[in-house]
């Protein structure tokens, strides 16, 4: 595998991933990738695709259907001084790794009294869209941004898919790098226009807990991760032809949390819209308004929350549609704010 020469390509968010997973593993022998299908298949969401023929099948590993014994192992080898990547096929499997992930890779550095560091990389893929039913479909944002010790990245396009990967690659704690299948620009899942973007060959970094303005508006803010950065933006620009001109942020990191950008957009628009795509209980929309409200409520003329119900997701298309939020139920919550 080799780079693009140009110093600016436009790649896939998978191909961004892949770039900057593979410049970490040339600069750093400890850096190794494990999971399932990630070597021969070279990943199943085009995750690692090209990397064991560059790196070899001791640097980039197939493991056994056994997540508790693989992400086990990742945390060992992070605690003796490696930076693994570990990859979760789907975030939906985590349950049966939960003490490894809740409880090893969280939480080791605080019971060590600092004595290890767990420098290691979750990479799991979420979100649905495409028919897969209530066990290979969710996001669980909130589930994990709970959990003290995890950093939580979720990236909405190539540029920040490869700023976020140097970044949790180089970080001394536990990072989960959340990708979203219907990002990855792969051909039996069609992207969305705005993920494909210029990507510069070089490494660079994009910090934990900065939010970025995708869209300046005035009327209204919207706050949101993930796909549904791609489909606020698709309504803001619907909603302009009506004359409401809607600011878009996109998180990109949970945890840390950009409160500051959330705040100074809503001190700036009087109004809120927060859009997720994971559950509306006990969620990301819910923390979002906690956190405005705590910090300037008197900015707050209006609120509205976006968020799948909470019910496990439906493998049928049609009842999936209704309950996943897209482009129409944000616009419709914009228009309630005005």
């Amino acid at each position: 595998m080799s780079e693009n020469s140009a110093e600016t390509r436009e790649l896939t968010m998978s191909r961004a991933m892949v770039s900057a997973i593979a410049h970490e593993m040339r600069e750093n022998d400890e850096v190794f990738y494990m999971g399932e299908d990630v070597a021969d298949y070279g990943g199943i969401f085009d995750s690692t695709e090209g990397l064991r023929e560059e790196f070899g099948y001791d640097r980039v590993m197939d493991v056994p259907i056994s997540e508790t014994a693989y992400l086990g192992a990742a945390v060992g080898a992070a605690q003796e001084g490696m930076r693994p990547i570990a990859e979760l096929m789907f975030v939906d499997f985590f349950g049966v790794a939960m003490d490894q992930i809740y409880n090893q890779m969280a939480k080791n550095t605080y019971m060590s009294g600092g004595n290890v560091s767990v420098p290691m990389v979750l990479t799991a893929a979420v979100g649905g869209t495409y028919n897969d039913a209530a066990q290979h479909s969710q996001t669980l944002y909130g589930t994990f941004a709970h959990i003290p010790g995890l950093k939580i990245v979720v990236p909405s396009t190539a540029y920040e898919a490869k700023g976020l990967m140097h970044n949790a690659i180089r970080d001394d704690d536990p990072v989960l790098y959340m990708f979203h299948k219907r990002l990855m620009g792969i051909g039996w899942l069609p992207a969305p226009d705005g993920p494909k973007t210029p990507v510069p060959e070089t490494d660079y970094t994009i910090p934990f807990g900065s939010a970025d303005v995708k869209r300046t508006g005035d009327d209204v803010t919207i706050v949101t991760l993930g796909l549904h950065v791609h489909r606020a933006l698709e309504a803001a620009e619907g909603l302009a032809a009506d004359g409401i001109d809607a600011e878009v942020v996109d998180l990109r990191s949970l945890v840390p949390l950009d409160t500051d950008t959330v705040v100074e957009s809503v001190e700036k628009t009087g109004n809120l819209v927060v859009v997720d795509e994971d559950y509306r209980s006990y969620g990301v929309t819910g923390e979002i308004v906690a956190s405005v409200a705590d910090e300037a409520l008197a900015a707050l003329d209006s609120v509205e929350r976006v968020a799948l119900p909470d019910v496990p997701i439906p493998y049928s298309r049609p009842m999936e549609n209704e309950v996943v939020p897209d482009v129409d139920d944000i616009a419709a919550a914009v228009r309630r704010t005005q």
